[in-house]
């Protein structure tokens, strides 16, 4: 699995997800639990991540749609 964008911005996250759900890209978010341990303060980025093979194509949907990805 490969990350492709790093937030704490939970609307971004669900809308990104769906996006790429909709284009039948898969994705997992990561670290969305964390919540309880900082408190719900939103101090730690969660991570959404797609599988290896769907890289490319989830970059490209998102570079398109004008969302900043992670970059490694």
């Amino acid at each position: 699995m490969t990350k492709l964008l790093r937030s704490n911005d939970m609307v971004l996250l669900s809308w990104v997800e769906v996006y790429l759900r909709d284009a039948g890209i898969e994705s997992v978010l990561l670290d969305q639990n964390i919540s309880v341990l900082e408190g719900s303060i939103g101090a730690f980025n969660r991570r959404l991540m797609v599988l290896d093979d769907d890289e490319a194509r989830a970059r490209a949907l998102l570079q398109e749609a004008d969302i900043e990805i992670y970059a490694p």
